[in-house]
């Protein structure tokens, strides 16, 4: 039996035992595998936005042409990944039936992925609107957008504002009322019981000097406001503008009045009540209520510019004399009928056109 020796190691009491094995590392994979197939999902979804709105583009173009609009554009670019659609039409052009027509050198819109039934719209280099009779007018300024929300529905919000605007019509069109505006607004809210909300302002305009607002405000600022609703809107549709308000008014549609009125100069012309439609021949007819300050000067400037006939003039500042409280504001009704304009029981010149 063989001694043990001082450099003999100890006998181990317990055996040996196997190394254990090293942890696998999946658990720390799974975080990116996760957000990885989030990030190709995410793709394919906005690759088929992507796809469905140069699609809807097309198609609700060719619906346009089909109903008799002109619909063109030189170029159109989607981009935004991830998270956005971004439009840009290049010389997008767009003109109705009756002559009424929008274009602009570049039309950029925007939505978000999960929100694409609003959208942003913004005339980066200006815009140019077309009246059938008056010819083309260029608008510029330092801001030029708008929104368009709740697309699918029947009647979307639109709302438009614009600032630091300039208005200058096209070689051989006819002079626009406006040359300048500091701000330009305009809202179109649906609402309950088929009706639309209206509402216009402009804030310190500046008039083209030979007409009607140069006369009345001279070298002052001029301000317009129309705050109204409209009824039966639903029924105002049509392949046309004409067409479209005949349907409107066919259906019953009628616009109140709330507040409307043209501030120039001294010289102010407002309503806080009135219901107005239009006739069959397309000229406007209804009532307002008006409040008229310095009324001589307006009634002087509306004959200098042929929207009160001369014979007229004599008899609508007696009228506006005869309803002038202790102020300078007289109070008196404008009627619209039978094709013509009448301020109380005067007949001052033909009632506006709407188409």
């Amino acid at each position: 039996m063989a001694r043990r020796t001082k450099t003999d190691p100890p006998a181990s009491p317990v055996p040996d035992t196997a190394s254990p094995r090293k942890r696998r590392r999946w658990g720390l994979y799974i975080p990116f595998i996760i957000a990885l197939v989030a990030v190709v999902a995410w793709t394919g979804v906005w690759i088929y936005a992507h796809a469905e709105a140069g699609r809807q583009i097309e198609a609700g173009a060719e619906r346009l042409r089909a109903a008799g609009y002109q619909v063109s554009w030189t170029q159109r670019r989607i981009t935004g990944y991830p998270f956005r659609l971004n439009i840009t039409l290049t010389n997008p052009t767009i003109r109705e039936p009756s002559g009424w027509g929008l274009a602009a050198p570049r039309l950029e819109t925007q939505a978000y992925l999960h929100g694409l039934d609003t959208w942003v719209i913004a005339a980066p280099v200006g815009l140019t609107f077309t009246r059938p009779r008056g010819g083309a007018v260029n608008v510029t300024g330092d801001i030029i957008h708008a929104s368009i929300s709740e697309v699918n529905t029947a009647l979307p919000n639109f709302s438009f504002e614009g600032t630091k605007l300039a208005f200058a019509p096209a070689a051989g069109a006819n002079p626009f009322a406006l040359t300048a505006a500091d701000k330009v607004q305009m809202h179109l809210r649906r609402g309950p019981d088929d009706q639309a909300a209206v509402m216009l302002k402009v804030d310190n305009g500046k008039a083209q000097l030979s007409g009607l607002f140069a006369r009345m405000a001279g070298d002052k600022p001029i301000s317009i406001i129309l705050d109204s609703t409209l009824s039966n809107i639903s029924a105002m549709k049509g392949d046309s503008w004409p067409q479209m308000v005949r349907n409107w008014v066919a259906a019953g549609g009628r616009m109140t009045v709330r507040e409307a009125g043209v501030t120039a100069g001294d010289v102010m012309i407002g309503s806080n009540s009135g219901i107005l439609s239009v006739a069959r021949d397309g000229r406007l007819s209804g009532r307002l209520d008006v409040n008229l300050r310095e009324a001589p000067k307006a009634i002087g400037a509306m004959v200098d510019t042929g929207l009160i006939r001369q014979q007229a003039a004599s008899a609508a500042a007696i009228v506006a004399s005869a309803r002038q409280g202790s102020g300078n504001t007289a109070q008196a009704n404008i009627n619209f009928e039978a094709g013509q304009t009448t301020l109380g029981p005067v007949a001052i010149g033909p009632a506006p056109e709407v188409y």
